[in-house]
Formats: C-alpha cells, structure tokens, sequence
C-alpha cells in the first residue's frame, strides 16, 4: 500500500472516532461533529469571513517568518564564526530565547500598537531565536580539515567563508526556519485573540461570544492545515531548488 495511502486512512480513522464520540460520548454542544464543522466552515466561506482570515494570517505569519530569519542569520553566522561575536551575543541569545513570544504579547501591543507592525515583530521575535541557534549551531561544527582544505587551495578568508561555510551550514539554516515556522503559527493565535479584527485567531476568540464551538473548531483546522501546506511547501523547496545543499536533510 502507497505511503499517502496509509496517511489517508489513519485521518478517516481519526474522523470516525470523533463522529462517533460527538454522537454517543460527548455533547455536540463541546464537541461538534466533523459534517457540523464542515457546514461552519462552509458558513464563513460563503461571508468571505474564513478566506480573509486565512489571508491575514498567512501574511502576517510569512512576514515575521522572513523577517525573523532574516535578523537571525546573519547573527547566527557571526556567532558561529567569530569567537569575539559569540562572546558578546551569547548570553542575550540564550536568555531571549527562553523568554516565551506570549509572555511578550501585551508588551509588543503597548509598544507597536494593536496594528499589524506589533504581530509581525511578535512572529519575527519568536522565529530569530530558533533560527539563529541552529545557524550558529551548523556554522561552528564545519570541520576544521574542510575549511583547512579551501585554504590549501588558494582561497582565501572572504571565498571560505562564502564558498565553504555557507554552504555548509545551509542544512541547518533550513532546518531552524522550518522549526520557526512552527513557532510563527503558534504565535500567530495568541496575538489574534488579543488584538487583532480578522485572522483566524480572532475568530476562535470571537466565537466563544456566541458559543459557535465549530467555527472554533474550523478555524483551529484551518490553522493545522495551512501549517502542513506549508511546511510541505518548504520541504519541496529543499528537494528542488536546494537540494545540492541538503542531501539527507529533507528525508522527513
């Protein structure tokens, strides 16, 4: 049996399950039945409610992504490479990193304002750390014989450092942000249900209001689900535009 095959049953399996405990264990009332959450999502759709909140969303989601790995690369590559730069950055990454993007949610608002700016530096601080460890981490274990090899011959510190360790330690680079992103969409759904008049954090939010629990229930799938296209999204691209660089890295 194909491996998507397996994949397809084991969600009926799951589906089933939850139709059968929302009829006979649990009231529908908590837990919505998977048709009651399919004709909420189709509800919004037809307002125009769910396709916007999921457009918002990514956008703010992609955008700190970007813009925290951005941050984070080049702080990475510093660290890795520079004893000096590791010294001084050191003690600020692995205290930040271990200071939770939600426990800075109400901080970033009163900051940047209920705006889009506060979400995406939110996104964008939750994404630089994890990627900036993982940099740093790929850039100092290169091994000493590679780069010794580039210098025997003829390159010089500039064509190492781009030619060599770069490349070298793209594999962790692409780990970090897949790992981040992970992270930019559970930040994502606290910063909505705080500050924000659309996305699909703002709608589990709002929702409670009426006790509509499955447009709730939509809203958190929507999330799973645009979280797994992307990071098949990002996989494709390691197998295809950068798979030089990352033999054995994209296996799962």
């Amino acid at each position: 049996m194909p491996s998507y095959a397996w994949s397809a049953l084991s969600v009926a399996v799951v589906v089933i399950f939850w139709q059968m405990a929302s009829t006979w264990l649990v009231d529908p009332m908590f837990l919505p039945a998977p048709l009651a959450v399919l004709n909420g999502a189709g509800q919004m759709l037809a307002e125009g409610t769910l396709t916007q909140s999921i457009l918002v969303s990514m956008m703010r989601i992609l955008s700190g992504w970007f813009l925290g790995s951005a941050i984070a690369i080049p702080i990475g590559l510093a660290v890795g490479v520079s004893p000096v730069a590791r010294h001084l950055v050191d003690p600020f990454i692995h205290f930040f990193r271990f200071v939770p993007a939600i426990a800075l949610v109400t901080l970033f608002i009163i900051w940047f304002g209920v705006g889009e700016m506060s979400k995406i530096i939110l996104i964008a601080y939750a994404t630089a750390f994890i990627v900036m460890v993982n940099t740093a981490s790929g850039v100092s274990s290169i091994s000493q014989d590679k780069l010794n090899a580039a210098r025997c011959l003829g390159a010089n510190e500039r064509q190492v450092f781009f030619k060599v360790m770069i490349p070298a330690s793209l594999p962790s680079i692409y780990v970090g942000m897949r790992l981040a992103l992970a992270s930019s969409f559970l930040v994502i759904a606290a910063a909505e249900m705080l500050a924000a008049d659309a996305g699909l954090g703002y709608i589990i939010w709002t929702s409670r209001l009426y006790f509509q629990v499955d447009w709730m229930f939509a809203a958190i799938i929507a999330l799973g689900l645009l979280g797994f296209a992307t990071d098949r999204l990002w996989r494709l691209l390691g197998r295809t535009l950068l798979k030089r660089y990352l033999r054995g890295v994209t296996g799962y």
